[in-house]
């Protein structure tokens, strides 16, 4: 009989902060603003700027542990184009309301994440793609100019 007692003391003494806390957690949980429900916000010049930069960043480390650079480069490139896909539903700033299919972000992250490797671990691109994006750059400007 004592036992029985002390144990129910000791039951309650647990149970009740238990049930207390999860209680109040499980209501707080109920309460918060989910971000799933706000509206997605399209990528900024700075979004891209950290998108660009882990790409290059995983494009260098990459290459030197000698992964071939053509599928570090595909690697990073998806990822670029899927994080904008994934967080911003392809909309970036620059461009308005309208959406960037999937191969265009591709494109366009490819040529970034080169731009920025360039500067990041030079010695790690091929010369064929740098002077292919040095190409590529010098006909972006020649359009922009016009």
């Amino acid at each position: 009989m004592l036992i029985n007692l002390y144990s129910k003391k000791i039951f309650i003494f647990f149970i009740i902060p238990i049930f207390l806390y999860l209680n109040f957690f499980v209501i707080s949980l109920f309460y918060k603003e989910l971000k799933a429900d706000k509206k997605l916000q399209a990528a900024t010049e700075q979004d891209l700027f950290i998108y660009r930069q882990m790409g290059a960043s995983y494009l260098c480390i990459a290459t030197n542990a000698e992964v071939d650079f053509e599928k570090s480069l595909g690697i990073a490139s998806a990822t670029f184009a899927n994080v904008i896909t994934g967080k911003h539903e392809g909309l970036i700033k620059e461009f308005g309301t309208e959406k960037i299919d999937q191969k265009r972000l591709y494109n366009a992250g490819t040529f970034q994440i080169v731009s920025s490797a360039l500067n990041i671990c030079p010695k790690n691109i091929p010369k064929e793609i740098k002077n292919s994006y040095e190409e590529r750059l010098k006909e972006l400007i020649k359009q922009n100019k016009k």
